[in-house]
Order: structure tokens, then sequence, then C-alpha cells
């Protein structure tokens, strides 16, 4: 089993962690993030060191797992608030396209209407060719968003048309005419 949890944290340059009550505040120069931590987590800041234990006395299964999570929060959120977190997904089709008017992320993608995505405070997009860029300090908002924006239209498994993310490789089944002239 790993012992992941029981790492330091590095604390870098230019974030600053807080813990208030059950609340973590990471605060950076891209933002300030806040989570919420289990009561029985417990977390020390010495200098630029944090250290993530459990006061439970005899420590459970369940413990165990809370104390690495809630560090692997700890440290993605100081990524976040000092280099931040980005997503990087590309339009495949004709006449598919995208652009950002304003706080909205407008996708023309074969409907016959455009689809608009608002973006959440603190997240950016920005389009570069067929990219589309989500950026943000928070990087489950960015993963969520991102997702959101592949669900809109997910690649077709035949012709591979669609949003995927940059550099995802789908492997496309064969149409029917392949099927034929292969089974027989």
């Amino acid at each position: 089993m790993s012992r992941f949890s029981k790492q330091p944290v590095k604390i870098t340059s230019g974030a600053k962690v807080e813990v208030v009550g059950n609340v973590i505040k990471v605060t950076g120069p891209k933002g300030t993030l806040e989570k919420v931590k289990p009561d029985f987590i417990e977390i020390k800041i010495e200098g630029d060191v944090l250290g993530v234990s459990s006061k439970e006395k005899e420590v459970t299964k369940f413990g165990k797992a809370m104390t690495g999570t809630i560090r692997s929060h700890v440290v993605n959120m100081i990524n976040g608030v000092t280099t931040g977190w980005s997503k990087k997904m590309e339009l495949q089709g004709t006449g598919y396209r995208s652009e950002v008017r304003g706080n909205d992320l407008v996708l023309t993608v074969g409907f016959s209407h455009p689809v608009s995505i608002t973006a959440p405070a603190g997240i950016k997009f920005t389009i570069e060719k067929n990219v589309i860029t989500v950026e943000g300090a928070d990087k489950e908002v960015v993963g969520q968003l991102a997702a959101q924006i592949k669900a809109v239209r997910p690649p077709d498994p035949y012709k591979g048309k669609g949003i995927r993310y940059l550099g995802e490789v789908l492997k496309l089944k064969p149409g029917k005419q392949a099927a034929k002239t292969g089974g027989a």
C-alpha cells in the first residue's frame, strides 16, 4: 500500500495556505480556492511545508484514503493558484466551428442551432484554429467543463467527427461494407 499521504507538501512561492475550522483556503496570483475537509483530518503548516494526517486513534481504511485524497486536493489547489490548469480539445468535422462571445463558448457542430456554454467564474475559453482551450485555477471545474463540451458532440465511432481531447486516439469501427466483405 502507498504511503503517499505521509509525504509532506511543499508550498510554492506565491501561494498562501490557511486552515480555518474545516475549510482549507489557498490563495495565489491566479485566484483563491477553498475546500471543506472532514473533521478527522488534521493539517499542519510549518513554514513552507504542509503535512496531512488523521486525528483518529485507530486509523481506518477510509481514514487513510481520505488523508491521501485531501493531500492530493491541496497539491492541485496550490498548482492551480500558481500555474493554473488547462484542457485542450479539438473539433473535427466539416463545418464544425467554435467562437467565444464574451464569457460564452458558442459551438456550431452540425445541429440546427448553435450550442452555447457559459464559463463559470474563474474559467476562460480561448480558441486557436480548431483547438479549444479551457483554462482556470480549479482542476475539478476545468475537467468538468471540458467533459460537458465534449458531451455536446462526442466523437463518432465510424468517421471520428466530433469534439475530442487534443491527442486522444480513437479506434474507428469498420463500416457495413467492411463487415460484409471481411466476414465471408
